[in-house]
């Protein structure tokens, strides 16, 4: 892996954690992520499962976790499974994990090699009663591939009958969503890695230049700083581009007077960054462009200051809305008869913010995180409030990373990247001189 090893202690104290809501005399197993294939030989770059990654720091394919705190034998209590190594696997594919590099990776001192998942597994079975499978359950899942924790939680339904079945995911969802101050090191890795692209961005972009150059110039300073590369797909929208909120081509070129809306963040050892960002490709924001611009970041500061303990998520929006509303009348995108006659289910102000203002983040972009449940002290929150105006081929969208304090506004892990418009303006121009 390009990143530095994580401690250790983060992934102990996370099954410590995990196992403590376990129901008594019952095991649970978390299975890696396939290699994909594309066609003919080819492959998709191996991602591992968040999940198995949080609880073991494990990151390579082919490997297997399981959780017993009942075990009547001690070594079996923690339990990783993975691919045995070999030189010629090292020729072929790169160094793997050992079993003594495994140990020191997770903490986790049994290790055993695939070949004897069964064997192992039988014994286990006789001595548990309740199996935890790990079923993705995110508000925002849509799976159609069968996984490996799929074909996992069949082989053994069918073996083992008799056993009851326990989820994994609602205790993964609480723990996940409240970080660790390792977690919020490595995040706030991430963030600053994004703050030299973006950096690098202000002295490169100007009239003639690419959509994929830009993406071009990300990719190198992240992966220059022990980044993968791109948390995301990254988009890169100029002009009325920015009004497709999942524009991804990024095959546009960039003219004078338009602006470039760039939803652009790097990972770092599997944790996200997520940024967004607007800046005008000569340099200078036109009077209309800057009203707007300064209107959406007074959403994004006035919306902030709302992510504290306590606070419901479908509630925060709701003020969220009437924030921008106030912000879209001021800038006669709205009138008063508009927001009169609204309909309740769809606010007049959805017609230039579509989408919702902010969501966990942490190993997945859009992180683990019960929506209904109130926000709590060190979870992780994007803040990204926008206008988008087709008529006028434009759109603007900012967006910050912000850990909720147990007192006070959030603490924002993106504070040096550059968003006020003047600084933006200042930072484009004297490259530009």
């Amino acid at each position: 892996m390009k990143y530095h090893q994580i401690d250790s202690n983060l992934f102990i104290k996370n099954r410590k954690n995990f196992t403590a809501q376990m129901k008594p005399n019952s095991i649970a197993v978390f299975n890696s992520n396939d290699i994909y294939p594309i066609s003919a030989d080819s492959t998709m770059p191996f991602e591992q499962h968040r999940d198995i990654f949080y609880l073991s720091g494990v990151d390579q394919e082919e490997s297997v976790l399981l959780l017993f705190p009942d075990a009547p034998l001690a070594k079996h209590r923690e339990i990783l499974f993975l691919k045995e190594t070999s030189e010629h696997i090292a020729i072929w594919e790169g160094e793997k994990l050992t079993k003594e590099r495994a140990l020191e990776v997770s903490g986790i001192k049994t290790v055993y090699w695939l070949q004897d998942l069964e064997k192992i597994f039988f014994e286990v079975m006789t001595q548990c009663e309740t199996v935890y499978v790990n079923t993705n359950e995110h508000y925002r899942s849509n799976v159609e591939t069968e996984t490996r924790e799929d074909r996992f939680t069949k082989w053994w339904k069918a073996k083992y009958p008799a056993h009851t079945v326990a989820k994994s995911n609602p205790i993964l969802q609480r723990l996940r969503s409240v970080k660790d101050a390792i977690e919020i090191d490595l995040m706030q890795t991430a963030c600053n890695i994004t703050e030299k692209g973006f950096r690098r961005l202000l002295g490169f972009v100007k009239p003639g230049v690419w959509e994929y150059n830009i993406e071009a110039e990300l990719l190198h300073e992240f992966i220059n700083n022990r980044s993968k590369g791109f948390a995301y797909t990254p988009i890169i929208a100029s002009g009325t581009n920015a009004n497709v909120l999942h524009y991804i081509e990024n095959n546009q070129q960039c003219k004078a007077g338009d602006l470039i809306l760039m939803d652009v963040a790097a990972e770092y050892a599997n944790y996200s960054s997520d940024l967004s960002r607007t800046i005008p490709v000569s340099g200078t924001y036109t009077k209309r462009q800057r009203a707007v611009y300064d209107a959406v970041l007074r959403v994004k500061n006035e919306a902030t200051k709302m992510l504290v303990p306590g606070t419901i998520w479908a509630d925060y929006h709701v003020e969220v809305g009437k924030i921008m509303t106030s912000e879209l009348l001021g800038l006669g995108l709205l009138d008063k008869a508009d927001v009169q006659k609204e309909d309740p289910e769809w606010p007049a102000y959805k017609k230039y913010l579509m989408h919702g203002t902010s969501h966990h983040i942490g190993l997945d972009t859009h992180d683990y995180g019960i929506l209904t449940e109130p926000m709590q002290a060190n979870m992780v929150f994007t803040v990204e409030p926008g206008i988008y105006i087709p008529d006028e081929g434009f759109g603007i969208r900012l967006e910050d990373d912000v850990i909720i304090q147990e007192k006070g506004d959030p603490f924002n892990l993106m504070a040096n990247i550059p968003i006020e418009a003047e600084e933006i303006e200042e930072l484009m121009n004297k490259s530009l001189a």
